[in-house]
């Protein structure tokens, strides 16, 4: 058993206060009891990040289809205070989706504890339209088919938590109810989708928009498109890129002002790239030159962040305008609330999973845990 000793917390329900707080895999009590984990006098005691759209860091990509890729990854993101993850794939043949899918169910069964934790798969692709195709290779974009999802969520150990998808595509609405009667998330994104299409596709099950704004229709008066229907609709649950690069500062104030408090939540959306610094790197076999904290592929597409979370929180809150626990939230039980996974995760109160961020007051993280284990900690 572990504790932190008079800290400060951010407590479900009670908001920020001090106090002590026991764990081993779960939290215990908010007494001191076992072994202490000494803090700074700064430090705030977070739930841990759950960043649900994330390719890769630290030079893995989860396309690498290798347990070796996933952990590399587990361990980059720790770094940052992420406990858990999506792995997410993209566009790519089915042969090398099925390879993907195959190292998740693999990586998965053995429960591995170091880093963060692999919660399942966000399938980025290849349902798309090739209009808003990204940095997705369009040569492999393939329209959405119920049996062919089925195969690679049966090679992942159905681990398929979120499927990104373009609704105006033939066979989209089919699969958005699939999906929803299977309680995975259909994300609308990659599309060039007109308003009725998003309202149907909300109708059908559809409840998330993938990295909003980016790679898809954008708002007008004659038809306000995905990015209008994201601010409008109140069944859709936005991601957001907070890194000022995806998406503008005022835009991201207009997204905090037009959803409710929570339907927002970060992702990072990053490439194998992650905590590499500058320099050239790789995203679907396509070459990405990163420079400045920006990737582009040789045209000047964006091709994924490297942005860490504990960045995109801050960005949140000192460039955007948004309290610090609102900011968190967008972190932490609006992920936990997309997937499912509110019962045990997103939110420090008795029972839950261990999961906890420590940042300082500049946001920097002191460490991570994730059920009970400290994975990161600062040197």
């Amino acid at each position: 058993m572990k504790h932190f000793k008079n800290a400060l917390v951010y407590v479900a329900g009670e908001g920020l206060k001090k106090c002590d707080l026991s764990f081993e895999e779960k939290i215990l009590s908010f007494e001191a009891e076992g072994e202490e984990v000494k803090l700074p006098a700064d430090a705030v005691v977070l739930p841990g990040f759950i960043d649900e759209h994330i390719h890769g860091a630290g030079g893995a990509d989860a396309m690498d289809g290798t347990e070796e890729a996933l952990s590399t990854i587990a361990r980059t993101v720790a770094e940052e205070g992420t406990t858990g993850f999506l792995a997410t794939t993209m566009t790519q043949s089915p042969s090398a989706i099925l390879k993907a899918m195959r190292a998740v169910k693999a990586y998965r069964a053995k429960s591995p504890k170091e880093g963060a934790a692999v919660l399942g798969v966000h399938l980025e692709g290849p349902f798309i339209a090739c209009k808003f195709k990204g940095a997705q290779p369009e040569e492999y974009v393939a329209k959405p088919d119920t049996a062919v999802f089925d195969g690679y969520n049966e090679a992942s150990g159905n681990a398929v938590k979120i499927v990104t998808l373009a609704p105006e595509a033939e066979g989209a609405q089919e699969l958005v109810a699939h999906l929803a009667e299977r309680g995975i998330v259909a994300s609308i994104g990659h599309t060039a989708a007109k308003c009725e299409d998003i309202a149907r596709a909300a109708d059908a099950g559809a409840r998330n928009v993938t990295h909003t704004y980016n790679a898809q229709s954008p708002l007008h008066h004659r038809d306000i498109g995905t990015v209008g229907s994201a601010l409008l609709d109140d069944r859709l649950n936005c991601e957001l890129i907070a890194d000022t690069i995806h998406v503008s500062v005022p835009a991201m104030q207009l997204l905090v002002k037009c959803k409710p408090e929570e339907k927002l939540t970060l992702i990072t959306d990053a490439i194998r790239a992650k905590g590499l610094g500058d320099g050239e790197s790789e995203l679907g076999g396509q070459k990405v030159f990163v420079k400045n904290g920006e990737a582009r592929l040789a045209d000047g597409t964006l091709a994924g962040s490297v942005l860490r979370m504990n960045r995109a929180v801050e960005n949140l809150v000192k460039r955007a305008g948004v309290p610090f626990l609102q900011a968190v939230d967008c972190a932490t039980i609006n992920p936990a609330r997309n997937l499912g996974l509110e019962k045990q995760a997103g939110s420090i109160a008795l029972g839950k999973n261990a999961d906890f961020t420590v940042l300082d007051g500049n946001y920097d993280v002191v460490c991570t845990v994730r059920g009970g284990n400290i994975v990161y900690a600062r040197s």
